[in-house]
């Protein structure tokens, strides 16, 4: 599920701990993508179940930066948005995120908020006010960027501001494969 190709998506993990930004890294990255002539779906997975959209969810968010579609997903229901309120419900046991992919309108790319573990490349987000855990590069191989507001130890990947909307668009694009502008966009 990693590669892009012409009918499977690039499906890259926005992954950190709790109040490290990864919603507002999303957001920015749904802009610049589609800014760049791409069409951008995001997955938004919680811990908590989730009963709709309201303004100022994540969701919402993700929507308003130009996402095409966005899976909300959680333990017991998820669902794909796919118009300004077109929400159906499946309550059933959180199905494997391909088959989450799979049931959006195909796009060039997904980006998967959260989902920390799930085996797919991902971009680390560091903050220095996040809640506590351990950097997630030092053991996930398929961490291939750090954005952070703070200086990163290590460094067995690149570490890209938070600020550095373009730049880290510019790592996913060549992660996927995919050319730094689509079309003529």
């Amino acid at each position: 599920m990693a590669g892009a190709s012409a009918t499977t998506p690039f499906v890259v993990g926005v992954a950190g701990w709790k109040n490290s930004g990864k919603t507002t890294l999303v957001e920015r990255l749904v802009t610049e993508l589609a800014r760049r002539g791409y069409r951008v779906s995001t997955v938004k997975h919680s811990h908590h179940d989730i009963s709709g959209e309201a303004e100022g969810t994540d969701s919402a968010r993700h929507r308003r930066a130009g996402a095409h579609e966005v899976a909300l997903v959680s333990p017991r229901r998820w669902a794909v948005l796919r118009g300004a309120s077109d929400l159906a419900w499946q309550d059933e046991a959180e199905p494997p995120l391909a088959a989450i992919v799979a049931r959006l309108e195909p796009p060039d790319i997904v980006i998967v908020e959260g989902m920390k573990r799930a085996p797919i490349p991902k971009i680390e987000v560091r903050r220095s006010g996040q809640g506590p855990g351990v950097p997630l590069a030092d053991g996930d191989p398929q961490v291939f960027a750090v954005a952070a507001d703070c200086a990163v130890a290590g460094g067995n990947v690149p570490a890209f501001s938070l600020d550095d909307v373009a730049g880290l668009a510019a790592a996913l694009l060549a992660k996927a494969g995919l050319p730094g502008r689509r079309g003529n966009s």
